[in-house]
């Protein structure tokens, strides 16, 4: 399995006007391919008086990579929507870029950069995240030692998820995976054997990445 990978956080859209020609660019994060499909089929819906409504999604379920043009010329639309994903490596997201045709025709060239820049706003409304496989463990101590784990813990750059405090601390932690043994091996010695690192589930989990450069 992958210990890592990126994708989009939730839903974006943003619009652009190209010489009178209104794009609009939808992006969400999906997991599959049904998912994906009714997302775009939504937007189709909403905007069934749009000249096209063009898409492109990447899943990791079965590598499921798709695009359509829908009747734009061959190439200029749905390739553009992909290769933007493709290039920033963004996985589990569709990008819809719908278009309202305002009398001027855009040329090859031109429609290739109108709809790679509409997938683009799409994609930045949505926001990327990198999603690393990590290990969420249940740490429990004693209040004489949670000040020092609790800064370890931030020190260290593992996500403190939550804190519950009963008879004793109870910290929720979560640690990329190749990264396991070793904060195992902090908490066992910043408590001094006191303490435990006891591993309650393995899942992805998300951090921010900045939106890309144009």
């Amino acid at each position: 399995m992958t210990e890592a990978y990126k994708t989009v956080r939730g839903f974006g859209r943003a619009e652009m006007v190209e010489k009178k020609s209104r794009f609009i660019g939808f992006c969400k994060n999906v997991k599959t391919e049904d998912e994906a499909i009714a997302f775009i089929n939504a937007v189709r819906a909403e905007h069934r008086e749009a000249t096209h409504n063009v898409y492109a999604y990447i899943l990791r379920e079965n590598n499921a990579m798709r695009y359509s043009d829908d009747g734009e010329p061959a190439g200029t639309a749905g390739v553009p929507v992909l290769e933007v994903l493709r290039k920033e490596g963004l996985v589990d997201a569709v990008v819809v870029v719908t278009r309202y045709f305002g009398g001027v025709l855009l040329g090859a060239g031109g429609l290739v950069r109108a709809y790679g820049k509409g997938a683009k706003i799409g994609v930045d409304a949505a926001g990327r995240v990198e999603m690393r496989l990590c290990n969420v463990y249940s740490v429990k101590t004693d209040y004489s030692s949670y000040g020092k784990l609790q800064y370890a813990i931030a020190e260290g750059g593992y996500q403190l998820r939550d804190v519950r405090f009963t008879e004793a601390v109870e910290l929720i932690v979560c640690a990329e995976t190749s990264r396991a043994a070793e904060f195992e091996a902090m908490v066992t010695e910043l408590s001094l054997g006191r303490s435990s690192a006891e591993l309650v589930s393995t899942e992805f989990v998300e951090r921010n990445i900045k939106n890309a450069p144009e």
